[in-house]
């Protein structure tokens, strides 16, 4: 990995362009010298003083660098402790839930960051989950988004990912196809995507796409997929689905009206996690929730205590056993009780069955 950094580097700008005057002998370029005071801050112990001194810069040069290394990917940190109150919560959501796992990450200072916390905590959770010959069924969303910072690459032989969504004509960084791709990428992975919009004009020309072998055969995939990731958004304009412009905002109204408490692989659910009557719900191109209910493990990713009734309705509509969260959406879940996923995977109509 650092050889491959260090390759990459020499092709680049010299320090001093990028990060102000400053030399560092022989005049290192910039993504040489971050790897390079990434090794002697986190691996050896320096001081920022220290390795200003040791590379020729400023003190202020070297927390720059050090903060683009961070941003860049270049140092993933790694936090295997819990606190008690993390563990505390962990076991309640494990009890109150039925789950099989639950992570807890502390919370976020501001409300912006839990989607950071939560998605790196992700990507950690299934890296450690990933074996040979598994298949991974991946959603997206801001939360899967950034749990890509959280992944271990590494070879995985004989490894699938299927993406559960259609994709977007205007590729976007957070594209419903591109993090199935990215996941697959980092593991040396076959990926199957679905690949028609992730919205169509009507139920018909929905209807008729699931009807197509290829398509078909993309579900099944999913169905019998080893492993899924996915997220929640609930019913705020600032949520993927309306910031992104995917629905326009005047759809907010009639979904809330229409009971949805938020939306699982973006269709509508309400608190017991029953799809929603709501003309969006009969143009998705997504795998059900109902279908995943048959999945090996399915684990949801999100978190904020605005998301409560939205992450307990998608427990309910996915028969999830691994729930990834922060503290107080946590908490919320544990206040406000729980009731059992009903048992059974017929609650919902399948696409084209």
């Amino acid at each position: 990995m650092l050889s491959h950094v260090l390759a990459v580097a020499r092709q680049g700008a010299l320090v001093e362009d990028a990060f102000g005057a400053g030399q560092i002998q022989g005049d290192v370029p910039v993504a040489e010298a971050k790897v390079r005071a990434a090794w002697l801050y986190y691996v050896e112990g320096l001081t920022q003083e220290q390795i200003a001194e040791a590379l020729g810069l400023s003190r202020i040069k070297v927390i720059r660098m050090l903060a683009a290394a961070r941003s860049e990917g270049l140092v993933k940190i790694r936090i295997d402790a819990r606190s008690a109150r993390q563990a505390g919560l962990e076991r309640g959501l494990v009890t109150a839930f039925g789950l099989k796992e639950a992570v807890v990450v502390p919370a976020a200072r501001d409300a912006a960051s839990v989607s950071a916390l939560v998605g790196y905590a992700a990507g950690l959770w299934l890296s450690d989950k990933l074996t040979d010959n598994m298949s991974l069924a991946v959603g997206w969303g801001q939360t899967l988004h950034l749990a890509l910072r959280g992944m271990q690459p590494r070879q995985v032989e004989a490894m699938s990912v299927v993406s559960l969504l259609g994709g977007l004509t205007h590729s976007r960084s957070i594209n419903p196809s591109a993090v199935a791709r990215r996941v697959a990428d980092m593991f040396g992975a076959d990926c199957f995507q679905l690949t028609a919009p992730v919205f169509v004009s009507n139920a018909e020309i929905r209807d008729a796409l699931w009807r197509e072998p290829t398509l078909r055969d993309l579900l099944d995939r999913a169905r019998a997929a080893d492993v899924a990731l996915v997220s929640v958004g609930d019913l705020v304009p600032d949520s993927t689905l309306f910031r992104e412009g995917l629905l326009p905002q005047s759809d907010l109204a009639g979904l809330k009206k229409a009971g949805a408490v938020g939306d699982l692989v973006c269709h509508f659910i309400d608190a017991e996690g029953e799809l929603v009557d709501h003309p969006v719900n009969r143009r998705i191109m997504a795998v059900s929730p109902a279908d995943l209910r048959g999945i090996g493990l399915v684990a949801i990713a999100a978190g904020g205590a605005h998301k409560e009734h939205a992450i307990r309705a998608a427990l309910r509509a996915s028969a999830a056993k691994v729930l990834i969260t922060d503290e107080g959406a946590a908490e919320a879940l544990l206040a406000g009780g729980a009731k059992p996923a009903t048992e059974g995977a017929d609650r919902e109509t399948r696409h084209g069955q």
